[in-house]
């Protein structure tokens, strides 16, 4: 399936949109008030008489995120006046006026006679009987599913001025059987939870796997025979091969923002320092060397910093320093450890994990150290990842216990925390920049 994803990239045809206004513009504050748009979206309309389930599929799969995004409030369709049922003529708007909605989604899905699906889909300001935007998709119909999330993106986008990030993939930690002997493969799926594909068999223990921003691939971490290994994994061909093979142990490894290098922390003696390999020439260069452990590096999204963990003050804090290596800055001052810093691809934030009192807590702080924010807390939250637009969060949280680690997100103002569907334990989230 995964294999077929690229295929159906090249094969959406996107049609130019139909009309165009201006975006609108979303702001939340912190602690403000805030309410979720209210929109429609209507079933799209079948094309054929085979097609009323795709139609129902793409509009329900709309409706669900746009709901979970927190941002957005779909209509319940009990509440509908009018049934569209002919996508080519514009809504009756004095029907939906009464609803107080801010936008109406009209789609049309059909399998055409090469066996492709299209699907069509046009937003509507209610108020001013104006389309906003519209665009048409042709694939194979398989991936239909990917054509509502893609529609979603540009809903999200049209009404909120923000980039959306539907159409994006998360690689996790899948976790099955008792604590005692938990088996641990690498997973794949959609943002939503669908289309779930494991990508390793569960024989070794797995750890820490990360996207990479410009190909298909992940790495991560296994700990087989012997020391633990950084590994490169192709999503798309099922290749995999070490990353080095460095004496010691090799942890947290992650991609720079182009692709080409994995920054990682390498254990030497009762230290640990951080290391970057260019994938190209496969050279490594020493970034760090301290008698601390230097561990969790991350890149800034233009690729000029790094924020990495280390324990060089006394206890983990969070440092940032030049990507080249450099003077380090302490930026966390807080109460307690910092640990899992992790880049916002907005640049504007870096989240962590913090442990004290008792509690784990996911929260955001920027680079230069100001404006820390604790968005969750409890036990035991972590590893935080960012959504492709820099909105939300998603990490795990693990009860201890007889039970497992669950992934959650949550979005960068403190609200609207979900609990991520998946087919079972799950831990070590990681978001994939868009597909499209």
């Amino acid at each position: 399936m995964v294999a077929g994803v690229g295929a159906a990239c090249a094969a959406l045809g996107i049609g130019p949109a139909l009309a165009q206004a201006p975006q609108g513009r979303l702001s939340i504050v912190p602690g403000g008030e805030f309410k979720p748009i209210p929109i429609a979206i209507p079933p799209f309309v079948p094309g054929g008489p085979g097609d009323a389930d795709v139609a129902n599929g793409i509009s329900q799969v709309i409706t669900n995120n746009l709901k979970r995004s927190g941002l957005f409030a779909p209509v319940d369709p009990a509440a509908f006046v009018e049934r569209i049922t002919n996508f080519e003529a514009p809504p009756q708007f004095a029907s939906w006026k009464p609803l107080n909605i801010q936008g109406l989604v009209t789609g049309r899905a059909t399998r055409q006679s090469d066996g492709r699906l299209k699907a069509e889909f046009r937003l509507w300001d209610v108020n001013s009987g104006q389309q906003l935007t519209g665009a048409q998709y042709v694939t194979a119909p398989e991936y239909w599913r990917r054509i509502a999330h893609i529609i979603s993106d540009q809903i999200y986008t049209q009404m909120t001025g923000e980039k959306g990030y539907f159409d994006s993939r998360i690689v996790f930690v899948d976790e099955s059987g008792p604590s005692e002997r938990r088996v641990k493969r690498l997973a794949l799926m959609d943002q939503d939870g669908a289309n779930v594909r494991y990508l390793t068999r569960g024989a070794d223990l797995v750890l820490t796997p990360r996207f990479s921003p410009s190909t298909q691939e992940i790495t991560y971490m296994e700990f087989g025979q012997g020391d633990p290994k950084v590994y490169l994994f192709n999503i798309e061909t099922g290749q995999r091969e070490i990353v080095g093979n460095f004496p010691g142990m090799s942890f947290s490894p992650r991609f720079s923002p182009d692709g080409q290098r994995i920054i990682m922390s390498l254990q030497q003696g009762g230290n640990s320092n951080l290391f970057v390999m260019d994938l190209r020439s496969r050279t490594t260069t020493r970034l760090t060397d301290t008698p601390a452990i230097d561990t969790s590096p991350c890149y800034s999204p233009d690729g000029s910093q790094l924020c990495f963990e280390s324990d060089r003050g006394g206890k983990p804090q969070i440092y940032v320093m030049p990507a080249g290596g450099g003077n380090a800055q302490r930026i966390s001052f807080g109460d307690g450890t910092y640990s899992t810093p992790v880049w916002s691809p907005r640049g504007d934030y870096i989240a962590f994990t913090k442990q004290g009192g008792g509690q784990f807590a996911i929260g955001v702080i920027k680079p230069d150290g100001s404006g820390e924010r604790i968005l969750t807390a409890g036990f035991h939250n972590e590893g935080p990842t960012f959504a492709p637009n820099g909105r939300v969060l998603m990490f795990f949280r693990d009860p201890g216990g007889n039970s497992g680690p669950s992934l959650y997100s949550i979005d960068i103002s403190g609200r609207n925390e979900l609990k991520v569907p998946t087919p079972g334990y799950a831990s070590d989230p990681a978001w994939s920049p868009l597909l499209s």
